[in-house]
Parts: C-alpha cells; sequence; structure tokens
C-alpha cells in the first residue's frame, strides 16, 4: 500500500461503526448479567427461600466455569476468526440468558411432578411444597446451569472484541477505542436497574430474563452485514486501511514479512511460557473480582445495609449514579495516548504508568463503610470511583496484549487472563456469600462494625488494595516494552 498516495483521500471512519457494535455487545453482555443481581433478593429468593450462601454458590460457579471458557474461548475465537466466533459467543450468552426464565416451571416439575404450569402456576406450585431444603437445592442447581450456558457464550465476548479492535485500530489508538467499547459495561450497568426491576415488577421476573436476553439475537443480525475484515471491507478506503496498519508498514520491512508474521501463530502452550502472558493473567486475576463483586453484590449491599430493595426507587436511583460515575473510565482510554503521543513513551510505558494512576482510586474504598453512617450516597459515589478506576485499568490492561503480542494471538492471550481473572472473581463471590452470612449469624465485630456491615467492611478493603499489588507484579515480571519475536 503506498500511503503517500493513500493519505491524499479523505479518510473512511468505518472502525468507528466496528467499535459501536463492540460497545452494544458489551452493553447486552452486562445487562444479561445483571438480571439475577437486581432480581434475586426481592423476587427470586422469597420464592425459592435462598440466602446469600445460596446466591454466592450460584455466582461462584458463573465465575468458575467462566474462567474455564475464557481459557478455551479466546483460542476458539482465534480458530474461528473474529465474525463468526463472536456470533457464537452471543447467541449462546443470549440463549443461556433466557434459559434462567425457565428455572421456576422445571424446579416446579421436579418437585411437585406438575410441568404443565406458566410462571404464574409454577410459582403457586412450588409455595405447596413442604420441603423447603428440596426446593432450594433444586432451584439453585437450575440457575447454576442456566448461568453455566451464559458463561459458555459469555466467555467469547471480551477475545473477539480485543481481537476485532486489533484488526480495525493502530496500537497508539486500541486503549481509547477498548475504553469506548468497554464502557458499554457502564452503560448496561445503568440501564439495567432502571430497567429490570420495572419488568420484574410488571411482568415477572422472568420476563426480565427473556426480554434483556433476546437482544443479544437482535445485535447478531446486525453484526452478520457489518463485519468484514477491513482490507476486505469494500467501506474501508486506501486512507483509512493505511492508518489502521501504520504499525506493521512502520515496524517491518517488506509486506511479505508482515504477512508471515500475523500468520504464523503460537501454540497454546508456547503462549504461556511468555512473561507477557503470565503478566497480564495476574493483573487479570487481582482486579476481574473487584469489578464482579460491585456488579453482583451492589444492589444486595443497599437492600441489606440500607434497607433499599431494587425496586425501591431510591435504590434505582443510587444504583444509576454508581454506574454513571463508573463513565469516568473513558479518560482511562486517553491518557495513554497523551502519554505516546506529548510524552514520546512507547505504548506499553505510557500505559503502565497511566494503569499505576488508575491503580491508587480504589484505594478510597477503605472509607466506603467507614462513612457509610453519613448516607448511603457516600459509599455509592466511592464504588463509583473505585468502578471507574477499574474500567480506566481494565481498557488498558486489554490493550497491552496487543502491544506485545501478535494479532493471531490476541485472542488466545485474552483468553487465558479472562480465566485468571474468572478465578478471582469465583474466590471473592463464594468467600463474599459465606462471609457475609456468618457475619449475620454470628453478629461479627470486626473494627468497630458488626454484622453484615462487617462483613462488607472487609470485602471493601480486599478491593481496595487489589490493584497496586497487581500493577507491582506485572511490572516485576515485563518492567519494559518487549514485544514477543515469532
Amino acid at each position: 500500500m503506498n500511503i503517500s498516495t493513500s493519505s491524499q483521500q479523505k479518510m473512511t471512519n468505518y472502525r468507528w461503526t466496528i467499535c459501536a457494535m463492540l460497545f452494544f455487545a458489551t452493553t447486552i453482555n452486562y445487562m444479561d448479567r445483571q438480571v439475577l443481581s437486581l432480581t434475586w433478593m426481592d423476587f427470586i429468593a422469597p420464592e425459592f427461600h435462598w440466602t446469600n450462601t445460596h446466591y454466592g454458590y450460584i455466582t461462584t460457579f458463573f465465575s468458575g466455569f467462566y474462567a474455564l471458557c475464557m481459557l478455551f474461548a479466546g483460542r476458539f475465537v482465534d480458530w474461528l476468526d473474529t465474525k463468526k466466533g463472536f456470533l457464537w459467543a452471543i447467541g449462546v450468552w443470549s440463549l443461556g440468558a433466557c434459559l434462567h426464565a425457565f428455572c421456576g416451571i422445571a424446579t416446579s416439575g421436579i418437585t411437585t411432578g406438575n410441568w404443565a404450569v406458566g410462571f404464574e402456576g409454577a410459582r403457586d406450585a412450588i409455595a405447596t411444597v413442604g420441603d423447603v431444603g428440596k426446593v432450594i437445592n433444586v432451584s439453585v442447581m437450575l440457575f447454576i446451569f442456566s448461568r453455566l450456558v451464559l458463561a459458555l457464550g459469555e466467555a467469547g465476548n471480551f477475545p473477539a472484541a480485543i481481537k476485532a479492535t486489533a484488526e480495525y485500530f493502530p496500537k497508539k489508538d486500541r486503549g481509547f477505542a477498548t475504553s469506548i467499547f468497554n464502557a458499554g459495561a457502564q452503560i448496561g450497568a445503568l440501564l439495567a436497574p432502571l430497567t429490570i426491576p420495572v419488568i420484574a415488577k410488571l411482568y415477572g421476573w422472568e420476563m426480565a430474563f427473556i426480554i434483556i436476553g433476546a437482544l443479544g439475537f437482535v445485535w447478531m443480525g446486525f453484526w452478520v452485514f457489518v463485519y468484514k475484515k477491513p482490507e476486505a471491507n469494500s467501506k474501508v478506503n486506501a486512507a483509512e486501511l493505511a492508518y489502521i496498519q501504520q504499525d506493521e508498514t512502520s515496524h517491518n520491512n517488506t509486506e511479505e514479512k508482515v504477512e508471515q508474521a500475523q500468520h504464523r501463530k503460537l501454540s497454546f502452550l508456547e503462549c504461556f511460557g511468555f512473561k507477557q502472558t503470565w503478566a497480564f493473567a495476574f493483573g487479570k486475576f487481582m482486579t476481574d473480582g473487584v469489578w464482579w463483586f460491585y456488579l453482583f453484590w451492589a444492589p444486595a449491599y443497599l437492600s441489606s445495609v440500607y434497607n433499599m430493595p431494587s425496586s425501591d426507587p431510591k435504590a434505582q436511583a443510587a444504583i444509576f449514579v454508581l454506574y454513571g460515575i463508573t463513565m469516568l473510565s473513558l479518560i482511562g482510554g486517553w491518557l495513554p495516548t497523551y502519554f505516546v503521543d506529548k510524552k514520546g513513551m512507547n505504548p506499553y510505558a505510557g500505559r503502565m504508568k497511566a494503569m499505576l494512576i488508575f491503580a491508587f482510586f480504589p484505594l478510597l474504598a477503605l472509607f466506603a463503610q467507614p462513612l457509610g453512617h453519613i448516607s448511603y450516597w457516600v459509599p455509592v459515589v466511592i464504588i463509583g470511583i473505585a468502578g471507574a478506576a477499574h474500567q480506566a485499568w481494565s481498557a488498558n490492561i486489554f490493550s497491552t496484549i496487543g502491544d506485545m503480542f501478535p494479532k493471531s494471538a490476541i485472542a488466545t492471550i485474552t483468553g487465558i487472563g479472562g480465566m485468571a481473572g474468572g478465578i478471582g472473581s469465583m474466590l471473592i463471590n463464594y468467600s463474599s456469600g459465606k462471609l457475609f452470612d456468618y457475619s449475620i449469624q454470628s453478629n461479627m465485630s470486626f473494627m468497630g462494625f458488626e454484622g453484615i456491615e462487617a462483613g462488607y467492611f472487609i470485602i471493601f478493603s480486599v478491593c481496595a488494595v487489589a490493584y497496586l499489588i497487581g500493577w507491582c507484579v506485572m511490572k516485576l515480571l515485563v518492567p519494559k516494552y518487549k514485544p514477543i519475536s515469532i
């Protein structure tokens, strides 16, 4: 490609259309995850007699299976390639989201033998079952199964999205593009409390799963026609293609070398032989669970500590504000670009400096519970700031993969890191459920807090220091920019 010739054209901006599609996919992804967290305590738990521990089991299995699936999802996306891999991922997770709605009917069928019921009939039938333990066990297992299907599909979202970003954006812009599509997590979390409790209250919790789950099938219809590789896409002109491929043309002597570098694939075992892989994986292990804790437990926190059920307009407003604050994370995508363009840093150094800055903000979570007596808005704002820092961190840690690994391995490495993050999330969700029930039953006292408040203070403290620990270990493993040569 002749860059001087292509630069004379007015550059198309189709790459931002792709970024928008990734944004909507991530929004749907997080809305699907939020349905259970916004309905379990006030709508589902009374029907099936769940406690915090039972909910903790469900989220733990989801996180654990998600971690396992992430290990292979990236490889699956690299094998099928971006377009087909994303279609399979969102199709499976949308099916899994809808499956949750039928757990009540299945519980009724298994516990009473009556399968020919609707959603309301299932609730009435379950209420007549004398063996509460059986209802709990059956319903928990059915929800775990539905979450496993959801996890199987959702594991493909970020490997496919990061791969698409690497295909459509040069290295210096990938952090910003990632922060934009990753903002779908916040938008999904913003929309969820405004819509899901309302749907559950008006039409039943089952319809909340079905309506939100169906959004993924709509997205698939657009993706089929929107996505093609940039070099094969008629909507990407020569100038935009030259911009997208600027890293390749500036760092390789011939197009043939570029082609060979992109098509030589690392084996699965080879990927584990690089310190860069372990640095990314450890950073994800330490921090992913923090975001998932906020995502899964924030509604329950307001309900159990401040007596504000998810259907309460005050709780909905609080969750909306919390995730609205996390939108500040868009700065996270811009800051490394500033360090690269204005300070002359290489992409990895700029990203790591930005991540160190973001790692200090979660320390505010140490004060969420101590200052919570002033107003519930204090922990809401603090958690929102911590969440914004996480999303800024997340956008950049994902982009470190594209800084150092060839495109052919990006989804695989993303999957390995996602597995590590899923394990971290599994541990924090399991321990949180156990700790919260124990703190209530024993009226546990810790650092001046009692009962459930003591439990939340402990978990908030863990969340506060996770990022600095993760950054230090990443820096020790990969102190300087060192791209993988294959």
